[in-house]
């Protein structure tokens, strides 16, 4: 074989490698392409199944947190309910109680009678009769019976501020009256039904240091009790509920005293 046609093979076969090299190296791109277009949709399908979840999620949350707003609603309806119905029961309580009272006082006032006074005739040691004393001026129970029973339907209509201003005028006004004792006895229900114990105190105490004997006696004591316990002067209160079951056991104002000092 001559040299000429030699390098002409030698031609022939180095284009072959060249154009062989090419192909692979185009193969190789190729599947490098596929390989990426591949992974990018996986990528976007993991992703997109993730975010599917999250929102599954967060809308299972926002329904979970609606039920339970809408519970709450409920339940804040419910409770406003029994809040209205206690309110009403209570204030029901609170007038059949003024009632009562009202009228337990009115029957005892019936049965109620001043003490008879008598005045013995004196004499001097002469045998002349001695000069008497200037007497007061005689009240008029009838009047008074109508002032205070004005008082008393001030308390009876819920009027507490004029209630109390008209028992206190009763009580300056009469102070040797029958009633007195009576007025005092409504003038502090009467402050403490405006929440304020301390002239609840004043009152109820004039009841009992002036009428020991009196039937509202023993429930003034109680009453005092009541308001130094809620005045925060639990001692005071404890002393008072004792006296009241020293002086008057057989009251049912003493039945009270017991069962709040068991507590």
């Amino acid at each position: 074989m001559s040299g000429t046609e030699n390098r002409r093979l030698l031609g022939i076969a180095s284009i072959r490698g060249v154009a062989v090299l090419f192909a692979a190296l185009g193969v190789q791109q190729a599947n490098a392409g596929l390989f990426d277009d591949e992974e990018a949709r996986r990528q976007v399908s993991e992703l997109t199944v993730k975010l599917n979840e999250r929102l599954d999620t967060a809308a299972r949350g926002q329904m979970e947190l609606a039920s339970q707003i809408q519970a709450l609603r409920d339940e804040t309806a419910r409770l406003r309910g029994q809040v209205e119905t206690l309110t009403y029961e209570l204030d029901s309580v609170k007038k059949r109680q003024q009632d009562f009272y009202v009228d337990l006082d009115g029957r005892l006032r019936k049965i109620e009678a001043p003490a008879p006074t008598s005045v013995d005739a004196k004499t001097t040691d002469d045998g002349k009769p001695a000069s008497e004393p200037p007497r007061k001026v005689a009240s008029d129970p009838a009047a008074e019976a109508r002032e205070y029973e004005a008082a008393l339907n001030l308390f009876r209509a819920n009027k507490l501020k004029e209630a109390a201003a008209a028992f206190e005028a009763f009580a300056r006004a009469h102070p040797d009256s029958t009633l007195a004792p009576n007025a005092y006895y409504w003038l502090g229900n009467a402050h403490y039904a405006l929440r304020d114990c301390r002239k609840t105190i004043e009152a109820q105490r004039v009841v009992v240091s002036k009428w020991p004997t009196h039937a509202k006696a023993s429930d003034a004591l109680l009453n005092v009790a009541t308001c130094q316990q809620e005045l925060g002067d639990s001692k005071s209160a404890r002393a008072t509920l004792e006296a009241l079951l020293a002086k008057y056991p057989d009251t049912p104002a003493a039945t009270a005293a017991k069962q709040r000092l068991k507590k």
